[in-house]
């Protein structure tokens, strides 16, 4: 039989996990919101970042689901998604220094448009053409633009999924 409590030497793993999927969940339907809402076009490498909360929303379920039975694999999960902000946190600082002009950005930031394939369609498209570029940034916030958020949000997300990993595997050591 499965021993799903909350128990004391586990709670702060269910605790820091929690906190984690709430931030992640939050953080992402902010930028959903933000350009459906909002009507701010992400740029290719907004929707790059987007990609370690698509992956660390399940995968810190997923470990918050296995703490109590299988606290090794829980911190694990917890450890691979820590990793991830912290990647994250890098490809956003890289946009940040985009924006600012501190490097050149990728040459897919220019336009992410397929080509016409008839003349028509190109002067279709040069109408409603909408290039969204990195090295804008369309909003800021206390001198920081959307990626420069994403560091630090990213940052903190790291260190709360480090601390859930070392609390899974704290309980793990005590089975």
């Amino acid at each position: 039989m499965l021993d799903t409590k909350i128990r004391p030497d586990n709670a702060d793993a269910y605790r820091l996990g929690g906190l984690a999927l709430l931030i992640s969940t939050g953080i992402i339907l902010t930028a959903l919101g933000f350009e459906y809402l909002g009507g701010y076009a992400p740029c290719p490498l907004c929707l790059m970042q987007r990609y370690a909360f698509y992956a660390g929303i399940p995968l810190t379920f997923a470990a918050m689901a296995l703490v109590a039975e299988r606290p090794r694999w829980a911190a694990l999960l917890f450890f691979a998604v820590a990793l991830a902000y912290l990647a994250n946190a890098g490809l956003a600082t890289y946009h940040a220094g985009v924006e600012w002009h501190f490097w050149p950005g990728p040459d897919t930031c220019a336009t992410a448009q397929a080509l016409p394939t008839t003349p028509a369609d190109l002067l279709k498209g040069l109408e409603s053409a909408r290039v969204v570029r990195c090295d804008e940034a369309t909003w800021r916030l206390f001198g920081l633009s959307f990626a420069g958020w994403n560091v630090l949000i990213c940052l903190a997300l790291f260190a709360i999924c480090l601390q859930a990993a070392f609390a899974a595997s704290a309980r793990d050591q005590k089975t």
